[in-house]
C-alpha cells in the first residue's frame, strides 16, 4: 500500500508535539531521567553547605556559638572572613540552579521553585546580614527559600506510570509536612530561642539534601515517559 508524502501540516504537527515534549521535560537526550551532572550537582549542594559553614565556622571567633547564631552571621559584615560562607551560599544556588535543569522527570512548576530557591541562595548571598540585624531584603530573601525548598518535595512527582516510592504521593506529603515542622521550630528559635542556629543548620542540611535523594531516584527509574502522538498524526501511520 502506497504511504502518502507528508506534507507541511504533518511537521508542524510533529514539531509542536516534540516541543512541548521538551518544554514539559518529558524527553531527555540521553535517554534517562537524571543526566549525571545534575545528579552531581544535587549531591554537591548537602556537601558543599555543610563543608562551607565548618570552614567558616572555624574563622570565627571563641564567641560565636553555631548552636545559637545562624550562618547569616557567619557571611555578614560582622563575621571574620565572610567571603567563605558567602561564596558557599553562592555555590549553593548555582547547584539548585543546575539541578533544577535536569531534572526533567519531574513536573515543571517543581524545576521552577528549585530555581527560584536557587536564586533565593545567591539573593542572601548578595544581601549580607549588618552588624545591627537583617535587613528587610535579606529577610525576604530567607523567607522565600526557606518556603520554596520546604514545600518543594510535595511538587517533585515523576511524568511516568512507573512510580518511585520515593515520588509517591504519600511520600511526598510525608516529607513535606516533616520539612514544614522543621520549619516551624526553626520559626520559634528566631523568637529569642537558645537553639536558633542548631535548628537552621539542621532544616538546611536535611532540605538540601532532597533534591539529591528525587534526583537519584530519577535516576534508577530509568527513562521518562514519551507523550502520546497526536490522533491527526496516528491515523496517517
Amino acid at each position: 500500500m502506497p504511504i502518502a508524502p507528508r506534507g507541511a501540516r504533518y511537521w508542524l504537527t510533529r514539531g509542536w508535539q516534540r516541543r512541548g515534549q521538551l518544554l514539559s521535560g518529558w524527553v531527555v537526550p540521553s535517554g534517562r531521567a537524571v543526566p549525571g551532572w545534575a545528579l552531581a550537582s544535587a549531591a554537591l549542594a548537602p556537601a558543599v553547605l555543610v563543608t562551607g559553614w565548618t570552614i567558616a565556622g572555624l574563622l570565627q571567633p571563641p564567641s560565636y556559638s553555631p548552636v545559637r547564631q545562624t550562618v547569616s552571621v557567619m557571611a555578614g559584615r560582622q563575621g571574620t572572613d565572610p567571603w567563605v560562607m558567602t561564596t558557599t551560599l553562592v555555590l549553593l544556588g548555582c547547584c539548585y540552579l543546575i539541578t533544577a535543569a535536569g531534572l526533567a522527570g519531574v513536573w515543571p512548576a517543581a524545576r521552577i521553585l528549585l530555581f527560584i530557591a536557587g536564586v533565593s541562595s545567591i539573593g542572601i548571598a548578595a544581601s549580607p546580614e549588618p552588624a545591627g540585624g537583617p535587613t528587610p531584603v535579606h529577610l525576604a530573601w530567607t523567607v522565600l527559600g526557606g518556603i520554596i525548598i520546604a514545600v518543594w518535595p510535595a511538587l517533585a512527582a515523576w511524568h511516568s506510570q512507573r512510580q518511585s516510592l520515593v515520588l509517591s504521593l504519600p511520600a511526598r506529603i510525608l516529607v513535606t509536612m516533616s520539612f514544614l515542622g522543621l520549619l516551624g521550630w526553626l520559626l520559634q528559635e528566631t523568637q529569642g530561642g537558645a537553639a536558633l542556629g542548631l535548628a537552621e543548620r539542621l532544616d538546611m542540611s536535611v532540605q538540601t539534601t532532597w533534591p539529591f535523594v528525587v534526583a537519584l531516584a530519577l535516576r534508577l527509574s530509568g527513562t521518562t515517559q514519551v507523550a502520546p502522538a497526536p490522533a491527526e498524526y496516528a491515523a496517517r501511520r
